[in-house]
């Protein structure tokens, strides 16, 4: 249903350094990068106007740097939005993950093959 999404929450970049990636971002958009570390992994953001410029690292087999942005649709319940693209010819790719105790995040693929993110309370 068209009202599960609220609007585009976030951007994820895949790139083989995501600090510098948004701090150069951060520079040229007049903002500032937060960078984060999961202990194997270092992730970065800019905020512009409400939506995220995520920057994750390239992953060659899943997301390659340079290959296509993923979007991520804010929604009410990412769960039951996952449940019913998934139900309507979408297929897994990513997550669900647990990005902090509010918020939690999946990426689905299309039935032509475009990979898109869902974004909601946890």
């Amino acid at each position: 249903m068209l009202s599960d999404f609220q609007g585009v929450r976030a951007v994820m970049v895949f790139s083989d350094d995501p600090p510098t990636s948004a701090r150069w971002w951060a520079d040229a958009l007049g903002g500032e990068a937060r960078i984060e570390s999961d202990g194997t992994a270092v992730f970065a953001w800019v905020d512009v106007n409400g939506v995220e410029l995520g920057f994750h690292p390239a992953d060659d087999q899943r997301n390659p740097r340079g290959g296509s942005p993923v979007v991520y649709w804010s929604v009410s319940s990412v769960t039951a939005t996952r449940e019913r693209l998934l139900a309507a010819g979408c297929t897994h790719h990513r997550g669900p993950l647990d990005i902090d105790a509010d918020r939690h995040i999946c990426q689905l693929v299309d039935p032509f093959g475009t990979v898109f993110g869902l974004d909601g309370p946890a």
